[in-house]
């Protein structure tokens, strides 16, 4: 039934769970695929929940004051984008601190949300103080009523999907009747880690499905799996991907065994094939680390037990959050080159040939 609403924070989160049919069909799968779509929320990402949860809660503390408090936030993006939108409707100034690897379409979403933009050095360590978090503190500590709501330790990151993202799924797959209506696995990637906590935390703690299997993804280069062992890889290396992956650990993340079963490594090229995949299988126009989430979840039930318990069992209810979407990224590399530079297909041939004759 089609409402009004107040304002744009409240488009934020209740997102769609999109069955993922044409990629289960290609891959074999006899469970249900089912994508948790967050581009549908009002800024574009998961990370408006979080963004939203954090002003709201820091209102009400007395944190935040309206009329006299600057918001600044170090951020991959997307949590920024939820903080701007969120602060253009309350009114709060906005500084966003931000990597210089992150797209240029981040930075130019923060602007038009009136969001003031300091860039830093990828490369920079998180406890430099050029990084993207010790620029953020250097300005706090410089400007009048300046707060950081800082994602990284907010208690309200991981709430806001404990109490949100997790109850909508449940909801969700609960009207599925020809399934287990649980959610039996669950895949995110990790870049703070609210997701993944959050919502295993509400689907393990509550009665719905103690046993339901939580699958990681981390970027090759990260730190953040276990065992550490599953690091190694390309420690320290670069990766293109943006919003997941960190050298260090956020307080937020609850990396163990239960709350997270299974860590998978990923690397770009797998990434980006999976997002690619997701537009054209499925005409779902999603960022890199959707593709991330994708490829851990097809690689999990590829596994023995992955295939055995969930892939080849039909009924089964698997969730792969989506966490952006391509709006981010229409001018990087990895979508121009496979798009604008691709082989010509059948069909552009028989094109050319018929507007040469």
């Amino acid at each position: 039934m089609p409402v009004v609403l107040n304002n744009a924070l409240d488009a934020v989160g209740n997102t769609p769970l999109i069955r993922l049919d044409a990629i289960a069909k290609q891959e074999g799968l006899k469970c249900n695929l089912l994508g948790k779509v967050e581009f549908f929320s009002a800024g574009g990402s998961v990370k408006d929940r979080i963004a939203k949860r954090m002003v709201e809660h820091a209102e009400l503390d007395g944190v935040l004051v309206p009329g006299k408090s600057t918001v600044i936030e170090p951020t991959s993006g997307n949590t920024g984008i939820g903080l701007a939108l969120a602060c253009a409707i309350k009114g709060y100034p906005v500084i966003i601190t931000l990597p210089d690897k992150m797209s240029v379409e981040k930075e130019a979403t923060l602007r038009a949300l009136g969001a003031e933009v300091v860039r830093t050095p990828t490369a920079a360590a998180w406890d430099a103080p050029e990084s993207h978090i010790g620029v953020a503190k250097k300005l706090r500590e410089s400007i009048p009523h300046a707060v950081i709501l800082d994602q990284y330790s907010n208690p309200h990151n991981p709430l806001a999907h404990e109490l949100g993202t997790g109850p909508e799924i449940i909801a969700a797959v609960e009207t599925i009747t020809d399934s287990s209506r649980k959610v039996d696995v669950f895949v995110a990637g990790a870049g703070t880690g609210g997701t993944v906590t959050g919502v295993s935390r509400c689907l393990k703690a509550t009665s719905h499905n103690p046993n339901c299997v939580v699958v990681a993804a981390d970027p090759k280069g990260s730190i953040l799996a276990l065992p550490d062992s599953l690091n190694a890889d390309g420690l320290g290396g670069q990766y293109v991907v943006e919003g997941i992956g960190y050298d260090f650990i956020p307080q937020v993340l609850d990396r163990e065994s239960p709350t997270v079963n299974e860590w998978i490594k990923t690397d770009d090229n797998e990434a980006f094939a999976a997002a690619h995949r997701l537009m054209r299988a499925e005409g779902l126009l999603v960022g890199g680390s959707s593709g991330t989430a994708l490829a851990a979840t097809l690689r999990y039930l590829k596994t023995d037990e992955g295939w055995k318990r969930f892939g080849n069992v039909e009924g089964q209810n698997v969730v792969v959050l989506l966490p952006d979407g391509l709006r981010n990224y229409i001018g990087k590399p990895w979508f121009l080159e496979a798009t604008m530079k691709a082989p010509p297909t059948p069909l552009r041939n028989t094109i050319n040939q018929i507007l040469k004759s």
